[in-house]
């Protein structure tokens, strides 16, 4: 477990690190400019990220203190490996179909603050220290959980740490398409 979580951590402090150095000197019009009503500003995509893995951390903090006993659906359902590959798949950065969020995932439709990139950098360190620090008897590819943001959704926690890599990578990549497109404040 050990190597597949330290895989996990330089993953994601990468995805911090590219939005520091692509995003963090944006000021607060480029953050919040967004092409279309439709589309989500740089923001957005960072405050997204923040707002669904920040749901995770409960979970992950019961499992850091051990203990924690599937429940009858995380045992017995089918679908688990279908739902993580699935979520891994369609989450993955190189997918560019646009998908509807959750509700308990929608980003901020108010103005995003000029420190949005910091707190994204912190929230990873957070999600980061969540992770390394899971009880080290946990077996991350049978173990299983329920989706904090749909109640019938189960994966593996394995392929949960998978989801963490791939949708910041997803959303960081949208973020970068913004800043790419016709109409894109200079300043």
């Amino acid at each position: 477990m050990e190597e597949r979580i330290q895989e996990v951590a330089a993953e994601l402090s990468k995805t911090a690190a590219q939005a520091r150095a692509q995003f963090g000197t944006l000021s607060p019009e480029q953050l919040n400019w967004k092409p279309d009503s439709g589309s989500w500003s740089v923001g957005q995509c960072f405050d997204h990220l923040i707002t669904t893995h920040s749901q995770y951390f409960p979970l992950l903090q019961q499992l850091r203190a051990g203990g924690v006993e599937p429940s009858l659906w995380e045992r017995y359902s089918p679908f688990s490996g279908f739902f993580g590959a699935y979520l891994i798949r369609n989450l993955s950065p190189e997918n560019h179909k646009k998908y509807k969020t959750s509700s308990k995932a929608e980003p901020s439709t108010s103005e995003i603050d000029g420190r949005i990139v910091e707190r994204f950098s912190a929230h990873q360190a957070e999600l980061i220290d969540h992770i390394q620090n899971l009880s080290a008897e946990i077996d991350p590819e049978t173990t299983i959980i329920t989706s904090p943001l749909l109640s019938f959704v189960t994966y593996s926690l394995d392929d949960c740490l998978a989801i963490f890599v791939v949708h910041g990578q997803r959303h960081l990549r949208q973020a970068r398409r913004v800043t790419e497109m016709a109409g894109f404040p200079a300043h």
